[in-house]
């Protein structure tokens, strides 16, 4: 005797529905969210914000265009970075911190 066929095909679907929720939640979601968050923050943006860029360089915030922000790194040295490039605010003193530690 062998077993029924279909009762294969639907342990398979569920299966795959089973992989595909847990794909989902445990990878997609978190990404989604993780995006939401950082469009947020980039809205938020204004001059006189310390921000660190993906690349590691920091400055303030001198000018926000629509695509582009212009960071002060030193004095009289302006350079304009993707707006989706800035990674998050900086602060001094969890810096400092890192150094002494």
């Amino acid at each position: 005797m062998q077993g029924d066929p279909m009762g294969g095909l639907i342990s398979a679907i569920v299966w795959m529905v089973l992989f595909v929720g847990i794909f989902y939640f445990l990878i997609l979601r978190p990404q989604q969210q993780q995006r939401k968050k950082h469009e947020e923050f980039l809205k938020n943006l204004k001059k006189g914000d310390k921000v660190i860029t993906t690349g590691g360089i920091i400055g303030e915030i001198k000018n926000i265009e629509e695509k582009t922000v212009s960071l002060k790194v030193c004095e009289g040295c302006i350079i304009k970075v993707l707006k989706p490039s800035i990674a998050s605010y900086y602060q001094e003193e969890a810096a400092s911190r890192e150094e002494k530690g």
